[in-house]
């Protein structure tokens, strides 16, 4: 059984050369071609008509001298020798006299004048037209044949076809040196060229195979032609796209390992406790407890979800009526065993009863949930949290204020950053907290700033979302 081995595909610059000399072939040998027919026509047509001038030349010297003239003392025909055949002499002392020659004829068909070449041709016919080809020993000859009906006499004129054949092995040469000599050439010029014309594709597969992995920069170009920018613009902002969906994949996890901590902690305290219970009344308390808190664990997997879909624009990107109160009230209660055993006072300042936006009310629990748990993981144990929701001029505005450590102004801008964690913080976060927070605050076009909280030490959140 026999292998084949896979064919290597053709390089553009191979099929490009390849393409462009076949496209010049196609054109050039066609045009040569025609070149050459209409070339070697019109000498036949020039050669044909100076036998035609040459024979009405001996017709008017016939007119003028008189046919008896021709005729030698006996009455015989009258033979003009020519030079020696060009076969019979060196190259360079060449002549054509011996590829030309006339004949006269009176009107019983004797010969009155001839050259010695074509003496021996035999008399024309009535029959004979103008213009034919006749073969004399190892030579074609072109006849014009000139009939006088006033002196009664034929004129016939000749030429070897030799001088034809010369005229046309010359125009044979110079129509396909040009190409035999040139299309090697021509290959290598165009090879050439195309590999010069492709050196900006050249230049792009340098720049993606060392470009870093996870790098955003976009690739540039500088000398790039005007053909290859639609490539660069479609190529960059694949690029950028794939590297946000790789970027969104890596947060996604992490977001998950950090949301789902807390419901898992507050079902395993609620079971805990329930298998402690002696009372009934307390397991049936604690079980019940459990139960929630896996609901409520399904349920922050499928908020979980919904935001990452919100991020990778693959919702309908349609905001909804979304009540901030309603949806703070559902955190708090999903965030109760948390606070209870965090020994952290939480109340309310202010709390408008009903807080109206248009926008996605995962996103919008995962920026209340974070702010809160932070909150309460900053804070330490006496201490106290407040929430307040309200609105605001064209603003739905939320504050969080605690009177833990606080954060020093200087600092407040890293907090941002994914994975930071300020030293003094309680519990076993992961540093993603505030990070979801600012993205959720982006997809809603909100601002967060970090204050001084009111209680003399601590933080304060301040959140103000468009309510258009």
């Amino acid at each position: 059984m026999t292998s084949t081995r896979p064919r290597k595909p053709a390089s553009l610059h191979g099929r490009l050369r390849l393409l462009i000399i076949l496209v010049l072939l196609a054109v050039l040998l066609p045009l040569g071609v025609f070149s050459f027919q209409r070339t070697i026509t019109e000498v036949d047509e020039l050669s044909d008509g100076r036998l035609a001038q040459s024979a009405r030349t001996l017709q008017v010297l016939i007119e003028h001298a008189g046919l008896s003239a021709l005729q030698g003392r006996d009455g015989a025909g009258m033979l003009v020798p020519i030079e020696v055949s060009q076969t019979q002499q060196p190259r360079q002392h060449r002549t054509y006299e011996s590829e030309v020659g006339f004949q006269v004829f009176d009107h019983a068909g004797r010969t009155v004048l001839a050259t010695t070449n074509i003496a021996t041709l035999p008399p024309p016919n009535d029959t004979d037209a103008d213009f034919r080809d006749v073969r004399q020993g190892s030579y074609r000859w072109r006849i014009f044949t000139l009939r006088d009906d006033v002196d009664h006499v034929v004129i016939r004129t000749g030429e070897r076809y030799d001088s034809r054949n010369d005229i046309m092995r010359a125009v044979w040469l110079e129509h396909s040196l040009p190409l035999l000599i040139g299309l090697p050439l021509l290959a290598w010029l165009v090879g050439w060229a195309v590999k010069r014309g492709l050196r900006p594709l050249e230049t792009l597969t340098r720049e993606l195979s060392t470009r870093e992995p996870g790098s955003h920069a976009p690739i540039r170009l500088p000398a790039a032609p005007q053909e290859l920018q639609p490539v660069l613009t479609a190529l960059n902002g694949q690029l950028a796209r794939l590297e946000d969906a790789l970027e969104r994949e890596r947060r996604f996890s992490a977001d998950v390992a950090h949301e789902l901590r807390t419901p898992l902690a507050s079902a395993m305290i609620n079971l805990e406790s329930a298998m402690i219970a002696t009372d009934p009344a307390e397991l049936k308390t604690g079980l019940s407890s459990a139960q929630h808190g896996i609901a409520r664990l399904a349920r922050r997997i499928e908020q979980l979800l919904a935001l990452a879909r919100l991020e990778a624009g693959a919702a309908s990107g349609q905001r909804n009526n979304v009540d901030l109160v309603a949806v703070a009230m559902d955190v708090i209660e999903e965030l109760s065993a948390v606070i209870a055993d965090s020994g952290v006072d939480l109340s309310f300042a202010r709390l408008t009863p009903r807080v109206p936006v248009q926008g996605y009310e995962a996103a919008l629990a995962a920026l209340l949930r974070n702010l809160v748990e932070n909150a309460l993981r900053h804070v330490p144990r006496g201490g106290q949290v407040q929430l307040a929701i309200e609105q605001g001029p064209g603003m739905a505005l939320i504050d969080v204020i605690d009177d833990g450590p606080g954060i020093p102004a200087e600092r407040r801008a890293s907090v941002f950053a994914r994975f930071h964690r300020e030293a003094g913080s309680h519990g076993d976060g992961f540093g993603l907290g505030l990070s979801i927070v600012q993205r959720a605050a982006q997809l809603h076009g909100a601002t967060i700033e970090l204050l001084d909280s009111p209680f003399g030490s601590g933080l304060r959140v301040h959140v103000a979302i468009p309510l258009r």
